[in-house]
Parts: structure tokens; sequence; C-alpha cells
């Protein structure tokens, strides 16, 4: 009843009730990159309300009612970044978690994975796709980072990446006992179409809105069996059709030229890593209409860790093998006008250095326009969701910087502010307070 009557009393004053519950901020952007890929903007205000991007205008538009001023007159602010390949749940320190992994248990795990996600939000991350861990963990984890439990970024889980016995994914290198009880716990190895439908199927039940198998070897499984081809054409046209038959887009962990060349033509979305691409294979990709995803930090993180001794032995050939080739490789498919999006394989290398992807795609060929617009607008549309942007309708993942990233693109390396769906995690480079007060 009391509340009824302030109802009643609001109205009276002439003051509509929306009003009194809608949470607004105003930010004062001195440049703003709002559509990467065309031209930024100079001084201009964004009126968030309830999360969503409500208004752009021009100038420094005065704040209304109690909404809150975020002052960034001298900054550069853009859209909050997107990763499309990390593994939220991996402790990107290799030796420490080879040396603790068998103390570990699933608790363990989601305290490393909330520490990274929170890292990552930091670095200007507001949305990543998680190509691998446990599929409890990482979905738990999204859960309670959308409920504003905890800080992290927007999570796109693939669950565990599905894989043949033996292969990239499967349980390898470790003695009888413990290769039980972890086969035990495995939902994703399958071996034949019908095998692999099914892991799917157990990925999607599980909460996976995105599906990853593994086509060929990888550096990181401690086997020596190198980086081609592991599965067969038609244990990958499964795969794809089963998952498609849901509505999941599928991502192909792929090294070696047969492996990616099978992918493709099976029908996936994209391909992680491409260390070996030739011409023929880019014209594949652009015949396929599928992206590639270089997670350029990757192979030299994964180098110098073998190198060191953090990682097996058998681990070290391949790391090799990849370090040398994928360069040339990514270089060729930018020259041939492959369809590139943003991902780093944070988790091998490190979480919260996301941004140090950016060099290596200039390097490539790519120009800082063109990397930003894969990490923003490009990677919003590979994934189908209302980010990427910075336009009315979309969530307000807003990130900012000192200096112009079209001029210097490592001035990503080092983000000022974010914000991630109308929630300040970080300002004037300092840790926000979350949940906010």
């Amino acid at each position: 009843m009391k509340r009824a009557i302030i109802s009643v009393a609001m109205l009276l004053a002439g003051t509509p009730l929306a009003a009194q519950s809608v949470d607004t901020t105003y930010i004062h952007a001195g440049q703003l990159l709002d559509q990467p890929g065309k031209s930024p903007r100079g001084a201009s205000t964004i009126i968030v309300r309830d999360g969503k991007i409500a208004e752009i205008r021009d100038g420094f538009v005065a704040a209304e009612g109690n909404a809150r001023v975020v002052d960034l007159k001298t900054q550069f602010v853009l859209p909050g970044l997107i990763d499309m390949h990390v593994h939220i749940s991996s402790d990107d320190n290799l030796l420490r978690s080879r040396l603790e992994g068998a103390q570990r248990d699933v608790e363990d795990v989601f305290v490393i994975a909330q520490g990274n996600a929170r890292r990552t939000l930091e670095a200007g991350f507001t949305t990543v796709r998680d190509l691998g861990g446990d599929g409890r963990t990482t979905t738990s984890l999204r859960d309670a980072i959308n409920n504003g439990v905890i800080s992290g970024p927007t999570i796109i889980p693939a669950g565990t990446m599905i894989s043949v016995t033996g292969g990239h994914g499967g349980v390898n290198g470790l003695n009888r006992a413990y290769t039980k009880a972890v086969l035990a716990e495995r939902n994703n190895l399958c071996d034949g179409p019908d095998a692999c439908a099914s892991a799917v199927r157990a990925q999607i039940s599980l909460g996976a809105e995105v599906v990853k198998f593994a086509a060929t070897g990888g550096v990181r499984s401690n086997i020596a069996g190198g980086l081609g081809k592991q599965m067969t054409d038609a244990e990958m046209k499964s795969i794809v059709d089963t998952a498609h038959s849901f509505g999941r887009k599928v991502t192909a962990h792929a090294h070696g030229k047969e492996g990616i060349d099978a992918a493709l033509r099976a029908g996936v979305d994209s391909i992680e890593h491409g260390s070996f691409i030739d011409d023929e294979t880019a014209k594949l990709f652009k015949a396929e209409g599928a992206a590639l995803v270089p997670t350029a930090v990757a192979p030299i993180a994964a180098l110098a860790q073998a190198r060191r001794g953090d990682a097996p032995a058998p681990q070290l050939a391949k790391a090799e093998e990849a370090g040398l080739a994928h360069a040339n490789s990514f270089a060729r498919a930018v020259k041939s006008g492959v369809r590139i999006l943003f991902g780093t394989d944070s988790g091998v290398a490190p979480h919260g250095e996301n941004s140090k992807e950016f060099a290596l795609m200039i390097k490539a060929g790519m120009t800082p326009m063109q990397a930003i617009k894969a990490a923003t607008v490009d990677n919003a549309d590979e994934l189908g969701r209302p980010i990427g942007a910075i336009l009315p309708g979309r969530d307000a993942d807003i990130i900012a910087l000192n200096g112009n990233p079209l001029s210097d693109v490592t001035l990503l390396e080092k983000v000022d502010f974010v914000m991630r769906q109308g929630v300040v995690h970080k300002l004037d480079g300092k840790r926000q307070a979350f949940p906010p007060e």
C-alpha cells in the first residue's frame, strides 16, 4: 500500500515512474571510434541506460537528473574488445600447472578461472569465446558473471574440445591409473561419425554455445604425434552437421594443411591457428566462407615455454615446427583476403596480455583499423551478438585509453577505462569495487 501511495505521489509531481528506475550514465569522450571500420568522431557524449547504449550525441552534453558523468574528455573511446579464443580456466604458468595439476580439484580450477576472467576484463576484453576446459566450470563462471556475482567478461563457452582417442584433446601421457580415472570423467572423445555426433550433443547438454574439435595434432598435447590431420573426413562432417542442427557454430583447431583443408570442406565456420596455409588453402577459406582465428601470440608463447623446459619434451619439436611456419601462413592469409577474426589462445599465452596480438596482426600485413575491426565489429558479427560497436540498442561495452590506437596499436595494451554492460570495472587505470556500491 505504501508503495502505491509513493507511486501516485510521483505521478502527481510529474515525475515518470520509468525515470526513477533507469540507471543512466553520460560518458564524455574526447575521440570516439563508435564503429570500427569508419572514421572516429570528435568530442561526443554516450548516454547509457540500464546497461545499453541509448544515444550518441555530438559534443559534451550536460547530464540530466541524477545521471552519473564519466569524464573521458582527454581519451580515445571505442567498443569493448572481443577475444574469440581463450581458455579462461587454464593456468598460464605452465610449469606451476604441471607441478600442481594432480592436486587441484574443480574448486581450485574455478578460483583460477575467476582470477583470469577479471584480468581479461580489465585488459579491455568485455567478451570472450572460451574454446576448451572443463565444461561445468566454464558455464558456472559464465552464469556467475552474467548474474553480477563475479567480475569478468561475457563468456561464450565451447565446453570441452572434441577429439579422437589419442588425439589433441585426448587423454595422453598419464600412467594407467590416472588415464583410467580421467577417461571416466570425459565425454569429449569420439571414434567414428556416430560417436562424434554424440560428443557434440554431450557438450551442448552442458551448455556449450559453440562447438570446437581438434582436426589436427596440437603443440600442447603430451604426445609426439605431430601437427597433421587426426580426424577422418566423416568424423569432421558429423561434428559440423550435428552442431549446425543445434544452431551452434563450429570451429576447428587445425595446424597442418591437410587437416585445415578437410575441416573447411566439412563446413566449419572458422579455423583456429592455421599454421600451414598455402595458396590453395587460402582459396578454400574464401570459397567456403570460413574465417581464420590466427592466435599469433600462442606459438611464440608455446615455443618459449618449451625451450625453457616448462613443457614436456614431446612438445618442443611441435612448438618449433608451428613457430617457424605460423607467421608466414598468417601473412599469406591476410594477403589473400581471408576473413580474419581476433583471437589469442590466452591460457597458452598469458591472460590479460591479449592485446599483444594486435602488433602481430600489423606485422602480418593488417592495418590498425583492420585489426581493431576484427576484434570488435567482425567478431560481433560472427557471434551474432549486440556488441562490437557503440550504437543505440547495443550492450554498453566500452573501453578508453590515452592516445589513438589507429596511430599506435600497442596503446591497446594499456586500457584505462572498462565498462561492461553499463557497469564500470576500471576507471583512471584503477580497478573499481565490484559489485559497485
